[in-house]
């Protein structure tokens, strides 16, 4: 097993390297800054549509009242994307550029979702059609997003621009500037789209969902959701952030079978798809990637060794609401061989029992979106519609995924155990010694008392290390969704409180942070985000910013420890 960790090991910075690739940043990101357009129209189906379970239908005008925030926002998922895809490409882009020669990304948010609509609007009489605006379209908006940024990068590098008067005011002649890109990008789309349209008769995203069918019918087979959830798993277990590679390759197909689900669902006929959202967050990841909800309280109600109950109980609430590296670190489960086949197997197994439940006992798959905070069980109940069967399966995935780690977690336990009555004998016998050798004791009864019954410290008033901080300081922690991160920097918070030391502290996502970051003086990677160290230097180091990335063990070592913490962020001050 070992052995196995160790091949994968060596693929490490290969797999970091695609992690960093910036298209898959930009898909990613570009998600990231739409999700609350997601989160925000996900409340209004959930109003209209969950009453029917119970049997209750809203009249036709009122439903339709309650449904049109979800049209307008969630109805053109795929425009918004292509915009915000092309920042977060166009920030990218902007790294290699000269400070005095940067690509204007508001221009090519515009120019992306102009180029869009080119594509996935079909004319009409009156207007276009919207039939592709919303999630079908998501992937002729990574296209759209895609070309736009290139065709503005070659432009921009090549000065090949409208060069205006150095009279003319900035904003005026950026203006100018972003003419010949803009055009160019407009008219390069418009050529795909004649062409298309005379070959297949058809859109370029119709074709485009005709072209992928295939594969999405694949990846929801058994062995495309082996593949795609044990794959994130692997990768989280070798301390790469799994989804930052895997997410951008099937998010598309992911919230296109949601949107086809709810449909289904509308139309009372059985929604089929398995690969979503909801599958990801509370299936194959509930708890956490590795499926690790039950851990936690294995670790805190059946642990014999004293260091795996703490660690169960400083891990089991963070744990339950999808925010898992506690455990995952604080164990370790990550890099512990041990752990290796119940850290794969459980995602893989719970997915297959999902659609079985699925296929097979015709329960309804995911219809809605929920925050990835929800705990998984009642994300499952909630994201599938309140069926009976929804809640046999969570309650049946709990029974599982502590049949699959109670072995692993057995043995580890044992080990762990082991040591520490080792480590007591140790410290026991030199105890005696030291015991023995003080003139003060002179019977075996006081060596025992002396033993039973060790001083109590006085506690005295201590300081945080380090001269105090004289200004303002402001820290933002960042991890890939903004849950770990959050733990760090309350840690700081609080210490900083207590120590009345002027530093405040954020937590934050990576992707979404670009256009804040020059409110702070000081930026932490968490482990999950830590191999994008180079690319995020760049920009710290334009804005004059420290940046420092931390470790697995280290990193939970500080949020546990908040006069810890703010010992390691004075440090960073000083040097």
């Amino acid at each position: 097993m070992t052995g196995v960790i160790k091949q994968i090991e060596k693929m490490k910075p290969f797999f970091e390297k695609v992690s960093r690739n910036i298209y898959l940043r930009a898909v990613r990101d570009g998600f990231i800054a739409a999700m609350p357009v997601v989160l925000f129209s996900s409340l209004f189906v959930l109003v209209a549509f969950v009453p029917n379970i119970f049997g209750f239908k809203w009249p036709k005008e009122i439903e339709d009242a309650i449904i049109k925030p979800y049209n307008y926002s969630m109805g053109i998922l795929g425009l918004l994307v292509a915009g915000t895809t092309a920042k977060a490409l166009t920030d990218s882009f902007n790294r290699n550029l000269e400070s005095t020669n940067q690509i204007n990304n508001v221009s090519t948010m515009l120019a992306s979702i102009v180029g869009f609509l080119v594509l996935a609007a079909d004319p009409l009489k009156d207007g276009f059609s919207k039939g592709y605006l919303g999630s079908t379209g998501l992937i002729t908006g990574f296209f759209a997003a895609f070309i736009t940024v290139g065709i503005y990068n070659f432009c921009i590098k090549r000065n090949i621009t409208i060069k205006m008067p150095s009279e003319v005011p900035p904003n005026l002649s950026q203006t100018f500037k972003d003419v010949i890109p803009f055009s160019a990008v407009i008219i390069f789309l418009y050529i795909i789209d004649i062409f298309i349209r005379r070959v297949s008769g058809h859109g370029f995203a119709q074709n485009v969902i005709e072209i992928f069918k295939p594969l999405f019918s694949a990846a929801n087979g058994y062995v495309g959701i082996t593949i795609i959830y044990g794959v994130i798993a692997m990768f989280w277990f070798v301390g790469i952030h799994g989804p930052s590679i895997v997410e951008p390759a099937i998010s598309a197909v992911a919230f296109i079978n949601l949107d086809a689900n709810l449909k289904l669902f509308q139309a009372g006929q059985h929604a089929n798809h398995i690969i979503t959202p909801g599958t990801q967050m509370f299936v194959a990841t509930m708890g956490g990637t590795g499926a690790t909800l039950v851990v936690p309280f294995m670790f805190m109600w059946l642990a014999k060794s004293k260091q795996n109950k703490a660690i169960g109980r400083a891990s089991c609430i963070p744990t339950a609401f999808g925010v898992n590296e506690p455990i995952l670190f604080g164990a370790p489960i990550v890099l512990n061989p041990v752990f290796f086949i119940p850290f794969i197997l459980a995602p893989i197994v719970n997915v297959w029992l999902f659609k079985i439940f699925v296929d097979i006992l015709n329960m309804n798959s995911f219809s809605y979106f929920l925050p990835w905070t929800t705990p998984g069980p009642i994300g499952i109940v909630l994201g599938t519609g309140f069926s009976f069967l929804a809640i046999i399966l969570a309650l049946l995935l709990i029974v599982v995924d502590t049949a699959i780690y109670y072995p692993f977690f057995k043995v580890y336990d044992e080990e762990i155990l082991a040591k520490e009555k080792l480590a007591a004998t140790e410290e026991n016998e030199n105890s005696k010694k030291e015991f023995m050798t003080n003139d003060k004791v002179e019977t075996r009864e006081e060596i025992k008392v002396a033993l039973k019954t060790p001083e109590k410290e006085t506690k005295t008033e201590e300081s945080a290390g380090g001269q105090k901080i004289k200004e303002q300081k402001n820290v933002l922690v960042l991890c890939a969704g903004g849950g770990t991160s959050g733990l760090l920097a309350n840690a700081l918070k609080k210490a900083a409180k207590e120590y009345n030391e002027p530093i405040d502290a954020a937590a934050g996502a990576y992707g979404a942070h670009y256009d804040m970051m020059k409110d702070y003086d000081l930026i932490v990677l968490a482990p999950q985000v830590a191999s994008n160290y180079e690319d995020i230097k760049k920009d710290t180091d334009k804005l004059g910013i420290k940046l420092v990335k931390t470790q697995g063990a280290e990193y939970i070592k500080l949020t546990r420890d908040p006069k810890g913490s703010l010992e390691f962020v004075k440090k960073q001050f000083e040097n």
